[in-house]
């Protein structure tokens, strides 16, 4: 029994402590949260505490950002208006250099304008003693002519006398006579004539070559190009001997290539580290040129290879054909041609004529016509177009058949340029008539610039050929005893028997020469013709 009770007091006693502890165990939990809550509470106060300082120094540093950043601004904004400021000063003292430059050009023009007035005024002047001189000419003439008229009228006067003496002396009939007086009359008239023709002319040559020589002389000082002679071979060097194999490559493969590629003969022979180029068109051994000294330094050398560096050259050759023509014509100040003319240009550098380089031959004639045209009072520009372009046609000539004359007028027509310049063009050889004063100015200048010593070179057979048919034309004139061709065929020499040939004849027999040469030869510039008489007396003392 006193087990049972103490067994229901411990299970009382246990159930009132569990009871207890479950009391307090929600109490130390109710002060738990509140504790926790109370926690929170503060750490979100000094959470916003602190996003209140940071939003406070956020703005503060943003407000400070911002005020360096406009302050920043400012600077680079009269860093700014400083630099424009410089800018705008430097580009007024510009403007202002130009100005004081355009003004002082102007200025050098009004000059030059000025010194042409006078210029102008002066020949105006030289004309007028010229026209008074002529005239006086004119009426010495004239009065020459009224002496002659006299002069007849006293020879038939006496022509009338001579006759009715001789029928009444030498009982000749009146035919005889007067074929007799008129022989004689007609002898004398002749000297008379050719003396009164040579004072004439010498007077109206004397003033004519000093004029000539003057605007020629003028024309010519304006072209000093140089003249570069080209031949038919070109020389490559080569680094060394082992380099010759590789070009002709195994069984002649490469050198075949390179050959029928570039149409020019690669000629290899016992002569140590070169190799020569032979072709007559100049462009075509120039590309072949570039090529094989491009394929030396590269060192691969194969048919694939050698065609593409051949390709690669024609491409860049006609960039350069173009920019030379470019050149040529900015250098002259010749503008507005056409595009496939200017390349024509080009390619006359790569073009010879008896070694004349044909493009520096054309800017030689194009600076000599446009002198002489401005002497003349023509429009030096248009002339200046007109010889640059007058040899286009050598550019195609390997192309089409025919005068390079014609070739030329017909690019010209062909490419937009007007009738003055390609009449000039066609009749610089005289292939068609010469239909303005350009073209004749055109031929002059040609001739100048082509026979002056040096610039060209002829073959020897041609040379030889010219010779021998100068002297034959001075031997087919009757009382010729030698001719001899001098000064490069530049000058003939004739000796006359004195016997036959008189002074008066020997001047005529001159005339007949150089009109002979005239009509029957083909010649650059101009054939001095001069004709000797001497008398010799020779006996000898025993």
């Amino acid at each position: 029994m006193t087990y049972i009770i103490v067994l229901i007091l411990g299970l009382v006693i246990g159930l009132t402590l569990a009871g207890l502890y479950i009391y307090l165990q929600k109490r130390k939990e109710e002060e738990l949260k509140a504790s926790a809550k109370k926690e929170a509470e503060e750490i979100l106060t000094t959470a916003k505490d602190k996003a209140n300082l940071i939003t406070l120094s956020a703005e503060e540093r943003a407000k400070e950002i911002i005020f360096q950043a406009e302050k920043e601004a400012h600077q680079r904004l009269q860093q700014a208006e400083e630099q424009i400021k410089l800018e705008i000063h430097k580009y007024k003292e510009d403007l202002d250099r130009d100005y004081e430059k355009k003004l002082r050009d102007l200025s050098n023009r009004e000059e030059r304008i000025q010194q042409k007035e006078d210029l102008i005024a002066k020949r105006e002047l030289e004309f007028a003693r010229r026209e008074e001189n002529l005239e006086r000419k004119i009426q010495d003439v004239e009065n020459l002519k009224g002496y002659l008229e006299r002069e007849k009228r006293e020879v038939e006067e006496k022509l009338a006398k001579i006759k009715e003496e001789l029928e009444r002396i030498a009982g000749l009939t009146e035919k005889e006579a007067r074929e007799l007086i008129l022989k004689k009359v007609e002898e004398e008239m002749l000297e008379e004539k050719a003396r009164v023709i040579m004072k004439i002319e010498n007077e109206i040559r004397e003033e004519s070559k000093r004029k000539a020589q003057e605007i020629i002389a003028y024309a010519t000082a304006k072209a000093a190009i140089p003249f570069v002679t080209e031949k038919s071979l070109s020389v490559v060097q080569l680094p060394n001997e082992e380099m010759k194999g590789r070009i002709i490559g195994r069984e002649g493969r490469n050198i075949r290539t390179f050959e029928t590629l570039t149409g020019v003969d690669l000629l290899i022979d016992d002569t140590p580290e070169v190799v020569v180029l032979s072709c007559h068109d100049p462009y075509r051994r120039e590309i072949a040129r570039i090529a094989l000294e491009r394929l030396i330094a590269d060192g691969r050398i194969h048919p694939t290879r050698i065609e593409e560096v051949i390709k690669q050259v024609e491409e860049e050759m006609e960039q350069q054909i173009l920019e030379i023509g470019e050149k040529a014509c900015f250098e002259l100040g010749v503008y507005g041609v056409h595009h496939e003319i200017v390349k024509l240009l080009g390619k006359l550098k790569f073009r010879t004529s008896y070694s004349q380089n044909v493009l520096q031959h054309s800017m030689e004639t194009a600076i000599i016509c446009s002198a002489l045209a401005s002497e003349l009072g023509l429009d030096p520009k248009k002339a200046k177009r007109i010889a640059l372009l007058h040899d286009i046609g050598k550019a195609a000539s390997f192309e089409q058949e025919g005068p390079h004359a014609l070739i030329g007028a017909d690019l010209a027509r062909k490419y937009g340029e007007d009738e003055d310049v390609i009449n000039a063009i066609a009749s610089h050889h005289e292939d068609i008539p010469i239909t303005t004063l350009y073209g004749i100015l055109l031929q002059v200048s040609d001739a100048l610039s082509g026979a002056r010593p040096g610039a060209r070179r002829e073959l020897l057979e041609a040379y030889i050929k010219r010779i021998r048919e100068l002297e034959n034309i001075a031997y087919s004139i009757e009382g010729v005893e030698k001719a001899y061709a001098i000064q490069a065929g530049r000058e003939i020499r004739v000796i006359v028997d004195s016997r036959s040939v008189n002074d008066e004849r020997a001047y005529l027999l001159a005339k007949e020469i150089a009109g002979k040469i005239e009509r029957e030869l083909t010649y650059p510039g101009i054939i001095k013709v001069t004709v000797l008489r001497e008398t010799r007396a020779v006996e000898y003392a025993r």
